[in-house]
């Protein structure tokens, strides 16, 4: 999100189940690290929905972030900074999951359809929250419907 004249603007963080279907959102203000949302971000999922996995960019670089990850039962797919030495517990067999990074970035340009969350009108975080949890839930009917859809148009054959 571009800068404004009432601030830097806001970081929208979206985590995503395997077929891309959001899962839990957070929203805050530009300038904190994403190392520093992932906590929040985690504690938007409900308990039943906790993934296995969690591909994560170079922003999630950080031996604390995985470790909260370890902690949790998550396992971290984040590619480590060449300056870091202490992540080196990712072999090349697990990054390879990395390559499934598209996903959560087609998630987000899903998100970019609504033009009312590319630019941020709403000057309450709730608000904005709210119309955010609003796409999530008509991105989800969308995919499910398409399914429902699907399965008629195969039966009908």
């Amino acid at each position: 999100m571009g800068p404004t004249q009432r601030g830097k603007g806001t970081k929208l963080m979206v985590l995503a189940d395997g077929a891309g279907a959001p899962v839990g959102v957070g929203v805050a203000a530009a300038s904190p690290a994403e190392v520093t949302l992932l906590e929040p971000l985690l504690e938007t999922i409900p308990i039943a929905e906790t993934p296995d996995r969690l591909i994560g960019d170079l922003g999630f670089d950080s031996n604390a972030a995985r470790d909260l990850l370890e902690q949790r039962g998550i396992e971290p797919i984040i590619p480590a900074r060449r300056n870091n030495h202490r992540a080196t517990h990712q072999d090349g067999r697990v990054m390879r999951r990395y390559k499934r990074r598209w996903i959560i970035e087609r998630t987000n340009a899903w998100l970019q359809n609504f033009r009312r969350l590319v630019v941020r009108y709403e000057r309450k975080v709730l608000v904005f929250l709210a119309l955010v949890h609003m796409a999530c839930a008509l991105i989800a009917l969308k995919r499910i419907l398409g399914q429902v859809l699907l399965n008629v148009a195969v039966n009908c054959r």
